[in-house]
């Protein structure tokens, strides 16, 4: 059984799993995980990037897309945070679908699958649009939103299509589904979506087949190469490990992986929290820098 990171910019990191040093992970299927007490992590301060500078950057984007050079755009940035707990703790502490510990370097609590195989199958499953489930209509609110269907919609093809660069009988199984999602104190409401495909042979060539779909589209945008030309120039800072993927393979019947984000890094012992989101035509500047800063929690 193997593990392996790959972060934004296509660095990559494989190890067998019981050769793993200061690593823990946590799958729906699998886990690898130290003997940490648990305890009631909290984020105690949130220091976000300054409204001005990330209006500055929120307005090129949609200069490039009257432009036509990008539909939508995931735009994020860091915010410097405290909290009582240690990376390790965190991860200890935190409950999500996904979670990864990696070296006191950063930790991870994900809420969204990359890609899974099983067996000749391999499906994935964008996540685009949130709401607060304390909103009274919630549901229906967020899936009546047309900012957040034209989004969601947008990334739902780029997956089809990056399917169907690796796959064949690409078709998508459910369409913008509901999910339930802890975010610190809160609940929100998260919109997804199943695609699958059919692959052949993937156990001779699974990382060639993984890397032609990076990064993935619900962190990047679409078309793909140029958003990530302009997140590149808009951004001005390092994502790293953060939106990147890692994941379980054991090279036979099945691969699960999932997207880095929900993301805190040890940087020089300060805590750096990375979030953003999608990036429309139709989008609020006030209420993306919102949306930003409420992704900034610890799911207890």
């Amino acid at each position: 059984m193997k593990f392996f990171l790959i972060d934004f910019e296509g660095n990559t990191f494989i190890e067998e799993i019981k050769n793993l040093k200061n690593i823990y992970f946590a799958f729906p299927s699998f886990s690898y995980i130290p003997n940490i007490p648990k305890k009631r992590c909290k984020i105690t301060k949130i220091k976000p990037i300054e409204f001005k500078i990330y209006k500055n950057a929120f307005d090129k984007v949609i200069e490039e897309i009257k432009k036509g050079n990008t539909y939508l755009l995931n735009l994020t940035f860091p915010s410097e945070i405290k909290t009582n707990c240690s990376l390790i703790e965190i991860f200890s502490s935190s409950k999500a679908p996904f979670k990864l510990y990696f070296k006191n370097k950063f930790v991870c609590f994900s809420p969204e699958r990359f890609v899974k195989i099983k067996h000749n199958k391999i499906y994935t499953y964008p996540m685009k649009g949130t709401i607060d489930a304390s909103i009274p209509n919630a549901k229906e609110k967020i899936l009546s939103n047309i900012k957040e269907m034209a989004e969601h919609t947008m990334v739902v093809d780029l997956l089809r299509n990056d399917l169907g660069i690796i796959g064949k009988n690409v078709k998508v199984n459910k369409f913008r589904f509901i999910d339930k999602i802890k975010a610190g104190d809160k609940e929100l409401l998260q919109v997804s979506s199943e695609i699958e495909a059919t692959l052949n042979n993937w156990q001779t060539n699974w990382l060639e087949i993984i890397k032609k779909m990076l990064p993935a589209g619900s962190i990047s945008g679409t078309p793909k190469k140029k958003t990530i030309e302009i997140i590149k120039k808009v951004e001005n800072y390092n994502r790293g490990f953060y939106t990147g993927i890692f994941g379980i393979t054991d090279e036979k019947t099945f691969l699960d992986s999932a997207v880095i984000i929900r993301y805190i890094e040890n940087n020089e012992n300060l805590m750096i929290y990375k979030s953003g989101g999608g990036i429309t035509i139709d989008s609020n500047v006030k209420e993306e820098y919102k949306e930003l800063i409420n992704k900034v929690y610890i799911p207890i």
